[in-house]
């Protein structure tokens, strides 16, 4: 069914929410629910089962932020550009702590050789910098998780301050908290997470306006 258009006031002009822009924020909210389940699901598997299992749950997170990091509105390119290419390390280095450890052997591999947090780190810093995205722009509390608890836990356990269960509590933690923060996203307008549209349009004429520029004095 055909919702009607909404139109805002802007920064730089009046612009429109539509069926499109609908569609991406829901489909943000659902990949942030997918990675939020998968990675609380992983570490209650690591905690119930033993971590051979646990490394399976890696797959749907992966996927969760990379799908999130498509349909998140983020004002500035670059930024959404760079935490889309930490998505993709992460995943590159997930790859191959499975090809070379097994898909089920990965997670008890990470255990005993914490540098392998080197490899799979980016993937966890793109969903904090979705965390702070998330705290900034809506100072959602639960945000925190994913902005401080998340970077404590790897960087503790990298480092060897902290043993490998309070690392692991710490990201049981935070997976709870982006479940949370994914559930309570579904009952706000999605107007609120699309932002500012004339923004997005101001910014793109001014990146157009400066290539133009640069053609002519070429």
């Amino acid at each position: 069914m055909t919702t009607a258009n909404q139109q805002f006031q802007g920064v730089y002009g009046p612009y429109v929410i539509d069926d499109t822009d609908r569609r991406e924020v829901q489909n943000y909210r659902f990949a942030l629910l997918v990675s939020g389940l998968s990675l609380l699901s992983g570490v209650l598997n690591w905690w119930l089962v033993g971590a051979q299992w646990a490394g399976i749950w890696a797959i749907p997170f992966a996927a969760g932020i990379g799908l999130a990091l498509r349909w998140i509105h983020i004002y500035l390119k670059p930024l959404h550009q760079l935490l889309q290419l930490f998505w993709l390390l992460g995943c590159l280095g997930w790859i191959t702590l499975i090809a070379r450890e097994g898909l089920f052997k990965s997670l008890p591999a990470l255990n005993e050789q914490p540098l392998w947090l080197l490899a799979i780190g980016p993937l966890f810093a793109a969903l904090a910098g979705i965390g702070f995205k998330e705290f900034f722009c809506f100072q959602r509390p639960e945000a925190i998780g994913l902005t401080l608890l998340l970077p404590i836990a790897l960087l503790g356990r990298l480092l060897g301050l902290m043993p490998g269960t309070p690392c692991l509590s710490l990201i049981g933690c935070s997976a709870a908290l982006l479940v949370l923060l994914a559930c309570r996203k579904f009952g706000v307008d999605a107007a609120a997470d699309v932002g500012d549209k004339s923004v997005f349009a101001y910014l793109k004429q001014s990146q157009q306006d400066g290539l133009d520029g640069n053609e002519r004095r070429i």
